[in-house]
């Protein structure tokens, strides 16, 4: 159990937020306790314990681990959310997503397998264990 100043910590970690801006790069691993948004390019895997924002001129070459996610964007590879993950319309993920529930807005494309209602894995932020997609280990 967390004691009440550690607890605090975890709260405040949870309620910062960070933005990948229009026109930066950024190549490597993301994580964060708090929000994301990302309206740049991300070469890498992104790993947050809230919720992330995938803004309409965003490009990912990674995989998504997230408690929620917004997407508007282009993601190419694995997107798993262990709450709720909502496709606008310009959204396009090339790769599996696994997600608790799901809204896919008219005109939004996803190419790759759907699993939906499963029992996601606590999202780890710091460890050096790999992003291994849910799905792959379930087989």
């Amino acid at each position: 159990m967390l004691s009440k100043k550690e607890q605090k910590e975890v709260e405040e970690l949870s309620n910062s937020s960070n933005i990948i801006g229009k026109g930066t790069i950024l190549e490597g691993n993301l994580e964060t306790f708090g929000n994301i948004r990302i309206e740049g390019k991300v070469v890498g895997n992104i790993k947050t314990k809230s919720k992330a924002a995938f803004g309409h001129s965003s490009q990912v070459e990674g995989s998504v681990l997230a408690q929620n996610a917004e997407v508007a964007g282009h993601i190419t590879g694995t997107v798993e959310i262990s709450e709720l993950l909502v496709l606008k319309p310009t959204a396009v993920i090339e790769g599996d997503i696994i997600t608790n529930k799901i809204i896919v807005e008219s005109g939004a494309v996803f190419n790759g397998s759907c699993k939906m209602g499963v029992k996601t894995r606590e999202i780890q932020i710091g460890t050096t264990e790999e992003q291994t997609p849910l799905l792959k280990a379930q087989s």
